[in-house]
């Protein structure tokens, strides 16, 4: 009885989600697919997506962000080349990028690089809350980086 009610509200939960940006470890556990690479992260996002979340957004550390909106797409979105000193606020930065990007009505791809841009600052600093760019310093980073939203 316990376990078909888990699954009743896990329904109703997924079913709510717009957007989920599961680390590697994170889609793994949602997915059953061991995330190492690109075309692991598109097996797994694909099975994300089907569980009625739309848009799959995993993050990859180094490598970048894979996103999946459905069928016959998927992307693998490079890192911005950094040298980090501490990276327990990158998860952190990169969502509440997404989420001030996404607010501001940039397209999914743009919100994607503006977030990784405010990750990779993010990684360049101690700590976590104090570690978080200004926009100013993230758009400053990417007019630097000849990425431009």
């Amino acid at each position: 009885m316990t376990v078909i009610l888990i699954e009743r509200y896990t329904k109703l939960i997924i079913s709510k989600i717009d957007y989920i940006t599961p680390n590697e470890i994170e889609a793994f556990e949602l997915s059953g697919v061991v995330v190492k690479d690109e075309l692991s992260a598109k097996l797994a996002a694909e099975k994300i997506y089907q569980m009625g979340i739309e848009n799959v957004i995993i993050t990859m550390g180094k490598q970048g962000v894979y996103v999946y909106t459905g069928e016959e797409t998927g992307e693998l979105i490079p890192a911005f080349t950094v040298e980090a000193v501490d990276t327990t606020g990158a998860g952190d930065a990169f969502n509440g990028g997404l989420a001030h990007a996404l607010s501001e009505g940039y397209a999914l791809k743009e919100a994607i690089l503006f977030s990784n841009a405010v990750a990779a600052l993010c990684v360049t600093r101690s700590g976590t809350a104090p570690a978080m760019p200004y926009k100013n310093e993230v758009e400053e980073f990417l007019e630097k980086n000849e990425k431009s939203i």
